[in-house]
């Protein structure tokens, strides 16, 4: 059995000149780096169209299930094209800090540059164009409708807006086709450049022997094209209003639990189509990404239901979800694809048996292994409980930076830290590389890291805290931080632990 290691890092914590990672030369040079550290994967968060506002631009929060962050356009590329100048970029405003998104000037300024690109642009007579768009009318055409008329009606959500377009009534959808015709023709334009540049740059990773995994929240937005043109699709009431929305249960973490707003799925409607929607969401996932983590598994098997407009989760109970019913049918229609289930949070025997059912690797964070309660060390997530089937983080996008975590530790949990490694002399502020370690030691079939933890940094670094806004998915790697000696250490320890990606180590050699 092929052992790997892997990098995570969002595009968009990529260094970039104007304000965020983006498909630019900084993500090519990443590639390099990773083929010249012998790591297998590249593990990215979500590449959808994020809303602005109290979603923090969140990538769990997008306004499709297939539409791609405009964001993520190379400026660059678009000046190399000839329908943007250099001065242009580098006069606009994208934030003073190098190592924070500023999301409140990219929103304000970015989407104008982009403009400029699209209207100088001779794109209607591309056939590449065309081709894309007649290729992706199925998503596409509600899509760029749908964003076309978030900016007429002032970026209100959808259910503020007139009652013929808000119920996508079909004259209603022909009358704004027609008077918002540049300004749909512009977000079209958008997805063309996104798929063109995501797709040359995952073929350049697939050339250098690294493959992409791709991340898929299990829910769309509330205020998304998905809902608004298949209300069919979700639990809304006769008004296309949400009858219930999703979230967890109180625990241990939030008293009160979480709600999370994104409307709950029709199941018995998804399966009397015998999951065409979630079969076609999947199928073009595998597009764009190698390796497709599900986020949120465990909802497939059972799912909290919250009543609409509830404040906290109080309220909420638990309803059965498809099942390996979903997973067959994907199985049947799409053959054996790569899926990592991310199973985490409130764990049941029925979850545990769909993991196992579906055959899919599941996620085992060490994060999660630390229970002073447990000395016996029982818990799901210490490394001696693993078997091969699954993919060890040291922790996600979610979690504290694993420096970050040791660093806020009562004694007791670290004691029993330094009691499972046996290591007792190691300092505080570098017993982190021994976690790295323990980790990648794992029989694990996969080991995915994230590129904070082996950088060592404290939790400035941190991704997202769950709960919370203002904040969130800003962090961006720096310049220079992923040296070359940075490479030949994760190199010397994939292969110390036998995850060396030998394809990539001996295509760079050739190169």
């Amino acid at each position: 059995m092929n052992r790997y290691a892997g990098v995570l890092l969002s595009v968009t914590s990529l260094p970039s000149r104007y304000g965020i990672g983006c498909f630019d030369q900084a993500a090519y040079d990443f590639v390099d780096w990773l083929e010249k550290a012998g790591q297998r994967y590249w593990q990215i968060l979500p590449l959808g169209a994020t809303a602005h506002g109290d979603s923090d631009d969140s990538p769990y929060q997008a306004y499709s299930a297939f539409a791609g962050n405009p964001y993520l356009i190379s400026l660059d590329a678009l000046v190399d094209e000839g329908v943007l100048t250099r001065e242009e970029c580098e006069a606009v405003d994208f934030g003073s800090d190098p190592a924070k998104v500023d999301f409140d000037k990219l929103h304000e300024n970015r989407l104008k540059l982009l403009r400029k690109a699209y209207e100088r642009s001779d794109i209607a007579r591309n056939p590449e164009y065309q081709s894309f768009i007649r290729d992706n009318a199925w998503w596409l055409d509600d899509y760029a409708l749908f964003m076309a008329l978030k900016g007429f009606f002032g970026d209100q959500p959808f259910r503020a807006w007139p009652e013929d377009i808000r119920m996508h009534w079909g004259f209603a959808v022909d009358y704004y086709n027609r008077e918002l015709y540049f300004d749909v023709e512009f977000q079209k334009y958008l997805q063309f450049q996104f798929d063109r540049q995501w797709t040359k740059l995952k073929a350049y990773a697939n050339r250098k022997h690294i493959q992409i995994v791709g991340d898929i929240p299990i829910y769309v937005s509330p205020d998304g094209a998905d809902v608004w043109a298949h209300p069919e699709l979700f639990q809304l009431n006769e008004n296309n209003e949400s009858t219930a929305i999703a979230g967890c249960p109180p625990d241990a973490f939030a008293a009160d639990g979480q709600v999370w707003g994104n409307p709950l799925y029709r199941w018995d409607y998804h399966r009397a189509t015998g999951f065409d929607w979630w079969v076609s969401r999947m199928w073009y996932s595998f597009k764009l990404y190698d390796v497709v983590r599900i986020d949120h598994f465990r909802g497939f098997d059972e799912y909290f239901s919250i009543p609409a407009g509830a404040v906290t989760a109080k309220d909420g109970h638990w309803e059965k979800g498809p099942g390996m019913e979903l997973f067959n049918a994907i199985r049947y229609r799409l053959g054996d694809v790569r899926v990592i289930a991310e199973d985490l949070g409130h764990m049941t025997d029925t979850v545990r048996q769909l993991v196992k059912d579906s055959g899919y690797p599941n996620m085992k964070v060490l994060q999660f292994a630390i229970d002073p309660a447990d000395v016996g060390a029982s818990n799901d997530y210490w490394p001696h409980n693993y078997n091969a089937n699954c993919v060890v983080y040291t922790g996600t996008h979610d979690n504290e930076t694993l420096a970050g975590w040791l660093a806020g530790l009562t004694p007791d949990a670290k004691k029993q830290v330094r009691n499972y490694l046996c290591n007792y002399d190691t300092p505080d502020d570098t017993l982190y590389q021994s976690l790295i370690g323990l980790a990648l030691s794992s029989v694990a079939r996969d080991c995915i890291i994230p590129i904070q933890d082996y950088l060592g940094l404290d939790n400035s670094a941190r991704m997202n805290k769950p709960g919370t806004v203002g904040f969130n998915w800003r962090w961006r790697l720096l310049p220079g931080q992923a040296t070359d000696a940075l490479a030949q250490k994760l190199l010397s320890l994939a292969k110390r632990y036998g995850r060396a990606n030998w394809d990539a180590i001996n295509a760079g050699k050739e190169a």
